[in-house]
C-alpha cells in the first residue's frame, strides 16, 4: 500500500499550481491549523467505503449536494448482482464507480477527475486526498473503520447500527471525541420533522408526566436476495475477496445466503432487527425520553425465539422491558406482542391491508394521554396535543431537515451533528444488551449506564465485547 506525503497532496498542488499561475486561491483550513475543516468555499471531498444496499441508496444524497464531491469508492467486491433492497441492482466497487461518474458528467460543474475504484479502503484513504467517508458496510466493520478513519483526522458519517456490540461503540465514541472530527450516525429519523415534533412534544409535557414509552420493531428474518434458503458453503463470486469482506469478524466459509443483506441475522457480522430497527426507533425513545446520554439501570421481562446453531440465528420474536433510573418503562417487542392497541383503534381502516402498523413509538403519560410516532405518521389521543406549538421558553430539540446536508455543514463549522456517536452508542447499547440477555439465557440483567458493566452475570459480560480475528488489529 503506498502513502502519498500529506504535504503534497492532490488540493496542496491544485494550490501550489493555481498560486504559481496567479490565480486566486483557497487556503485549506489544515494550513490555518482548524483542525481538518475545509473553508466554507471549498468542496467537501468525500470517499465511499462500500457499494451495496444503503450506500446505492443514500450516496446520491451527497452527490446531489454542492457542498462536496465523491471522488472515491472502495468495496472488496468488484460487481455483482442482486444487491439493493430489492435484490436487483448491482453491487461493489465498479458499480459504485460508474453511478458516480453518470452523475457527475450530467452536472452543469463537472469534477475534474473521475471517481476511482479501490478494493481495499484502507489504500483509498492513504491515496486519496480525502475530507471525510461515509461507511456503508456490514456492522462488523463499522468499529474499525471509524477508528481508522477517525485517526487519519476524516469526518465520517457511518450508517446505523452504530457498532457489533457495547465495547466498540464505546471505543468508537472516545476515538471520534480523541480525534476531534465531525460524526453523524445515519439515523435519518432524526432529521425527521414528526420524530422531532414527538418528542419535543413528549419532553414539553404534553401527554403528562411521562410514565411508560413502547418501541415496535419488526421480526422475523428478511430475505432480501431470495437466496435465503443456501446456507452451505458455495463458490464465490467472481472479484470478490472475501478475506477482505470478513474483515475482523470470526472466519465462516463463503454462503450466498449471507449476501446482501441477510448477514444482518448471524452474531458474527450484526444483531438481527432488534440492533437494525432498534437503531431506529430505540434511539427515538431516548430522545423523547431526554435520556439520550444514559440509559435503562435495568432489562427485565426479557424473552424471545431464536436458533442459535443455525445460520440465521438471531431472535425472530423478543420482548424486554427497560427500567430507567426516574421509573419510566420502555417496553420493546416484535409484532407478536400487542404492544398498542389504543394506537390501532386509532389508526384502524378497513380500506387498508395493514390498518395498524406496529413499528413506531408511542409515549405514554400519566392522564391516559400519549403520542404515536412512525415513518411518514404522527397522532395522539387527542388532535389538539399536535397542534400546540412549542413556546419560546420550552424545550427546543435539534432541528435538521436533510441528514446529509447536516453533517457537511458541520463539517465547515464544527457544531455538532443531529446525531452524534456518543448519542447513537447510548441507543444501540440499549439493543446490544437485549441480545447479551437473549444469547446468554437471562431474563433480566442489571446494567450500570455510567460504567457500562453488567452486575453478577458472567456469561452476559463476556458477550458485552467479542476479539478481532487475526491480524486485523488497531
Amino acid at each position: 500500500m503506498s502513502t502519498v506525503p500529506t504535504a503534497f497532496t492532490r488540493r496542496r498542488f491544485l494550490v501550489s499550481s493555481a498560486a504559481a499561475l496567479g490565480f486566486p486561491t483557497i487556503i485549506p483550513a489544515t494550513a490555518l491549523g482548524k483542525g481538518g475543516r475545509p473553508a466554507p468555499s471549498e468542496r467537501i471531498t468525500v470517499g465511499a467505503i462500500g457499494w451495496g444496499t444503503i450506500a446505492s441508496d443514500w450516496t446520491p444524497t451527497f452527490l446531489n449536494n454542492d457542498k462536496c464531491q465523491v471522488i472515491a469508492v472502495a468495496d472488496p467486491m468488484k460487481e455483482y448482482g442482486h444487491y439493493g433492497y430489492d435484490g436487483k441492482k448491482t453491487g461493489g466497487r465498479e458499480a459504485g464507480r460508474k453511478v458516480i461518474d453518470a452523475h457527475y458528467s450530467q452536472s452543469a460543474s463537472k469534477p475534474a477527475k473521475g471517481c476511482v475504484a479501490y478494493a481495499d479502503f484502507r489504500e483509498m484513504i492513504e491515496k486519496e486526498d480525502l475530507d471525510a467517508v461515509q461507511v456503508s458496510t456490514p456492522d462488523h466493520w463499522h468499529a474499525y473503520m471509524a477508528i481508522y478513519a477517525a485517526r487519519k483526522g476524516l469526518h465520517i458519517y457511518g450508517q446505523k447500527p452504530l457498532a457489533l456490540n457495547v465495547a466498540e461503540g464505546r471505543r468508537m465514541s472516545d476515538e471520534v471525541a480523541k480525534a476531534g472530527v465531525t460524526w453523524q450516525t445515519g439515523s435519518q429519523q432524526r432529521s425527521d420533522q414528526y420524530f422531532r415534533l414527538a418528542c419535543e412534544l413528549t419532553q414539553n409535557g404534553r401527554i403528562g408526566k411521562l410514565k411508560r414509552v413502547r418501541v415496535g420493531l419488526p421480526g422475523g428474518h428478511s430475505n432480501w436476495n431470495g437466496m435465503a434458503d443456501q446456507i452451505n458453503p458455495a463458490p464465490l463470486p467472481p472479484d470478490f475477496d472475501y478475506e477482505m469482506w470478513l474483515g475482523p469478524a470470526e472466519q465462516i466459509d463463503y454462503r450466498p445466503a449471507l449476501l446482501p443483506l441477510n448477514w444482518r441475522h448471524n452474531f458474527n457480522f450484526s444483531g438481527g432487527m432488534i440492533t437494525d430497527f432498534g437503531a431506529h426507533h430505540i434511539d427515538i425513545a431516548q430522545w423523547g425520553m431526554g435520556t439520550q446520554l444514559t440509559g435503562p439501570v435495568e432489562l427485565r421481562n426479557v424473552s424471545g425465539v431464536m436458533d442459535k446453531t443455525a445460520l440465521y440465528n438471531t431472535a425472530t420474536e423478543f420482548s424486554f422491558e427497560c427500567v430507567y433510573e426516574n421509573g419510566v418503562v420502555m417496553h420493546v417487542a416484535s409484532p407478536t406482542h400487542k404492544l398498542m392497541p389504543e394506537v390501532e383503534a386509532v389508526l384502524q381502516n378497513p380500506n387498508a391491508k395493514k390498518p395498524f402498523d406496529h413499528v413506531g413509538v408511542m409515549f405514554e403519560g400519566d392522564e391516559g394521554k400519549w403520542i404515536y410516532v412512525n415513518r411518514g405518521k404522527i397522532t395522539a389521543s387527542n388532535p389538539d396535543i399536535l397542534r400546540e406549538k412549542t413556546r419560546p421558553e420550552e424545550i427546543h430539540l435539534y432541528e435538521s431537515k436533510d441528514h446529509t446536508d447536516n453533517f457537511l455543514s458541520c463539517i465547515y463549522d464544527g457544531k455538532p451533528t443531529a446525531t452524534p456517536i456518543e448519542v447513537s452508542h447510548r441507543s444501540i447499547s440499549i439493543a446490544h444488551l437485549a441480545n447479551v440477555a437473549l444469547r446468554s439465557g437471562s431474563t433480566s440483567l442489571k446494567w450500570d449506564p455510567k460504567t457500562e458493566t453488567i452486575a453478577d452475570n458472567m456469561a452476559a459480560s463476556k458477550l458485552l465485547s467479542k476479539e478481532w480475528r487475526k491480524p486485523w488489529a488497531l
